[in-house]
């Protein structure tokens, strides 16, 4: 763990230092003062070192809200909105390299249907949040708060993480003031999300049709 740590921490100043990744595994090894050999028993190459930083991102957030007894009382909502919240405020403390790490994905436009989900760097971190979205729609089914819909259901998770780059997006663009703009957007995206998986006065009207077509 520790060499990971030092790895870690040394590609984090490079980056920020340099705004970009290192010339060669040689140079930095050389640099960090370890073998070529002994960085490859940890990493593949510099995309996976940032892979495993996004990926740490959201452990630490979930490590940290399953850590608190309220969260468990939680509705499901209140989960996904804790989650939310506790995720970004880690992205805080390492903004620097979360924008750097961001923009080098290619990012450039504004807008969930514009952004690039399957962006290597993030593919750890999007199969670590479908585990947690699954479990949580799960939880969510057996609590009637989300309803099940043929042919939809399968696609909930894709919605949460198409969410949580969009929230990732207005974060690393907020300019407002301890970046209140993005709490207001976290509580008014996960609020419309459950509002629309939630129960809704059409699956009222669909059950009635189909009790009226089964006894017609």
């Amino acid at each position: 763990m520790e060499m990971l740590e030092k790895i870690r921490k040394a590609y984090t100043e490079y980056v920020l230092e340099n705004g970009k990744q290192p010339t060669s595994v040689f140079q930095f090894a050389k640099k960090l003062k370890i073998a070529e050999a002994d960085f490859y028993t940890q990493y593949t190459s510099f995309d996976a070192i940032e892979a495993d930083i996004w990926l740490t991102f959201f452990t630490d957030a979930k490590t940290t809200v399953d850590a608190d007894e309220t969260y468990q009382g939680y509705s499901v909502r209140e989960k996904l909105l804790a989650f939310y919240y506790t995720w970004i405020e880690l992205l805080k403390s390492q903004r620097s390299f979360v924008v750097y790490s961001y923009g080098r994905m290619g990012h450039g436009a504004r807008g969930m249907g514009r952004m690039k989900p399957q962006t290597p760097v993030l593919t750890l971190f999007k199969e670590a949040f479908f585990d947690y979205a699954r479990d949580l729609l799960a939880e969510g089914r057996e609590s009637k708060e989300v309803e099940p819909r043929p042919f939809v259901t399968d696609r909930y998770p894709n919605a949460l993480w198409s969410q949580t780059l969009y929230l990732l997006d207005f974060w690393v663009r907020d300019v407002s003031k301890n970046f209140e703009k993005t709490d207001s957007a976290i509580e008014k995206s996960v609020n419309t999300a459950f509002d629309l998986i939630g129960r809704s006065p059409l699956d009222t009207l669909f059950d009635f049709a189909k009790f009226m077509y089964q006894n017609k």
